[in-house]
């Protein structure tokens, strides 16, 4: 629907449809213009208050003979702010308002003037807790959106950067913006993702990302390897945009949604390049290392409990002090879900009881549970140090992706013996080998297809490059 010229048959328009008399953060404002009604609109905590204030003295001096015939010309003459638009339409005028946008209506006028003066309650720019490094800047991304596009355009200070903002959600209008570097991006990647933006039916993005990664990919959800990196970090993000990557953010989330995204992109971390080339590619390899050691460390050892006379002379310290009480596979199992109770309970523990908590914890479980014989000291230590090496690498979903590849290879090795652990082997392999990035690619190029100087790239951190024009 289209406004009217007559301001009070569009406020009763607006009474109505904002119910104004219920919602008491939707403020509105009856003022003179030369002679002229006029009503302000706009949401309590979203206005910038100082900026009306400078705007509305400038009005009172506006005289009959000088107010412009259409809205237009009014916003060049006498509305001296810089996010000025005009809106026709009803429903986008609600949707900009209920984003923070202030909506100024004019008898005589039938267009909306918008300023947008908006501001959001934000936190500060602090390193992220999840993406932290040893070296290197310590600002993060925010749930603001528009902070987090100003991060990234304050490294790449270059008009070939692009930020294009869209929308989706009937209910939650959530805004999305797109980042890429012209020239440098796959156009067919990029056509392909604002598509699928474009033609998303949804009522709200509820969990942020993880809502608009499901829509966009929306295949072989079994398969735990995760399609995209997420990363808190604007130096990351504008990494990978010169890479050549798009980098996609969503409001209210303070991460970005990197793509398209292989198994050895999610590995990677800022670490690596903060450092010289030597600790840099030791940094990577102790990574890479430390990740294939978690998936395989317990179902190996569980694979030697099992066949003792496969055991070199060298390794027979590994084996059990004490005959088990309770099967090692259960005892494994019950671990596994024993240190995921215990990281949920963590998040929700108040931060005064975390110490005094987690001295009790390790009291009770560790020594206690090993004296009842619920559990062996091996079995404790073996889990310990999966455990602890799965945050070598930052990425929550690749951690999980190797929990459940590494369980189901406990069960395999456990029913099937030898060829079961080669089974389980097998079954993680191809969840790696046949997954396949949100670009359709190979989910570990540069190994399929072969490719020897990107190989060299993955695994040994060089110099870091200088682009020439």
């Amino acid at each position: 629907m289209e406004f009217s010229k007559k301001l009070s048959d569009n406020m009763n328009y607006l009474k109505d449809r904002l119910d104004i008399n219920t919602n008491f953060d939707v403020v509105y404002r009856v003022i003179h213009v030369a002679g002229r009604e006029a009503c302000l609109y706009f949401i309590d905590g979203f206005t910038k208050d100082e900026v009306w204030l400078k705007i509305l003295p400038g009005f009172n001096a506006i005289k009959e003979e000088d107010m412009p015939p259409d809205a237009h010309t009014f916003s060049k003459k006498y509305l001296p702010y810089g996010e000025v638009g005009l809106v026709k339409n009803d429903e986008e005028m609600i949707t900009q308002l209920l984003m923070g946008v202030s909506c100024l209506f004019i008898d005589g006028y039938d267009t909306c003037l918008t300023v947008d003066c908006r501001t959001y309650p934000s936190r500060g720019v602090s390193e992220p807790e999840k993406d932290k490094v040893l070296r290197g800047s310590r600002d993060g991304f925010v749930e603001t959106l528009i902070f987090n596009t100003a991060l990234i355009r304050r490294r790449i200070r270059d008009p070939k950067l692009t930020v294009e903002i869209m929308n989706t959600g009937e209910s939650s209008h959530t805004d999305i913006a797109i980042c890429y570097f012209k020239g440098r991006v796959d156009e067919k990647l990029l056509a392909m993702v604002k598509e699928r933006i474009n033609k998303l039916k949804v009522d709200a993005l509820t969990m942020n990302q993880e809502s608009l990664a499901e829509c966009l990919y929306p295949n072989k959800w079994y398969n735990p390897f995760p399609k995209f990196k997420y990363s808190e970090r604007p130096d990351t993000a504008a990494a990978s945009i010169l890479e050549g990557n798009i980098i996609i953010m969503v409001d209210n989330s303070p991460s970005a949604m990197i793509l398209p995204s292989s198994v050895f992109d999610i590995i990677e971390e800022a670490d690596d390049y903060y450092f010289p080339p030597i600790t840099g590619t030791y940094l990577r390899l102790s990574r890479f290392i430390i990740s294939l050691l978690t998936l395989f460390m317990t179902p190996l050892w569980l694979l030697f409990m099992q066949n003792p006379e496969m055991i070199p002379s060298w390794l027979q310290f590994i084996q059990l002090s004490e005959a088990p009480k309770v099967p090692l596979l259960f005892q494994l199992l019950i671990l596994e879900f024993a240190i995921d109770g215990l990281r949920l309970a963590a998040v929700n523990t108040p931060s005064m009881l975390t110490t005094p908590l987690s001295v009790i914890a390790g009291i009770v479980l560790g020594e206690y549970s090993v004296k009842s014989g619920w559990f062996n000291s091996e079995t404790m230590l073996y889990m310990a140090f999966v455990t602890i090496a799965n945050y070598s690498q930052s990425s929550f979903e690749l951690g999980y992706a190797f929990k459940f590849m590494r369980m189901i290879m406990l069960i395999t090795t456990a029913l099937f013996n030898f060829w079961g652990f080669i089974g389980g082997a097998v079954l993680s392999l191809c969840a790696i080998v046949f997954n396949k990035t949100i670009a359709g690619k190979s989910y570990i190029y540069p190994l399929i297809p072969f490719h020897v100087s990107e190989l060299k790239k993955r695994f040994f951190r060089g110099r870091l490059p200088h682009r020439q024009k």
